[in-house]
């Protein structure tokens, strides 16, 4: 477990998300990019997407534009699953937007890198073998609350690196 992620498991979610700011790498925006994850990442993904439920926070899965084993969506404005993503920026050494201490959360035995949007949050996972990255829309606050029905299905899937 990261330093930054030990520093904040004591803090409630709701409060986290509160507090934290960050920045927006991208809009969230129309529809959404599909990654073209390794062959290790693609295998997990596809796991993955077996094992996703068919709710996230009360929002039914909706049709995935452009159809991926590597995405998902819940609900509209859609909550964006994408698997397989690369590296974010913050946790990139040389990298512009490089934060060694960028706020993170733990739900359910998965540590989840917080980034504020214009419109919502961007959590990315951390410490597994493979990145998953879900967009939630402002509209669904409190965000954190759809990382509880995901965090199994990732836990299962995606390995830790540890």
């Amino acid at each position: 477990m990261s330093a930054f992620t030990r520093r904040l498991l004591c803090l409630p979610a709701v409060a986290l998300l509160t507090a934290t700011a960050g920045c927006s790498l991208t809009d969230g925006g129309g529809a959404r990019p599909v990654p073209t994850p390794s062959a290790q990442a693609a295998e997990m993904c596809r796991k993955l997407q077996d094992e996703l439920p068919g709710t996230v926070d009360g929002l039914d899965r909706s049709a995935s534009e452009p159809d991926s084993d590597f995405a998902a969506d819940w609900g509209d404005p859609a909550v964006q699953l994408r698997c397989g993503v690369p590296r974010p920026e913050l946790l990139t050494p040389g990298s512009e937007h490089y934060n060694p201490t960028a706020d993170a959360v733990e739900v359910n035995g998965v540590d989840w890198l917080l980034e504020k949007q214009e419109d919502g949050y961007r959590f990315t996972t951390t410490g597994r073998k493979a990145f998953v990255e879900l967009t939630v829309p402002g509209k669904y606050a409190p965000e954190v609350d759809a990382l509880t029905d995901l965090a199994g299905a990732v836990e299962r899937t995606v390995p830790s690196r540890l």
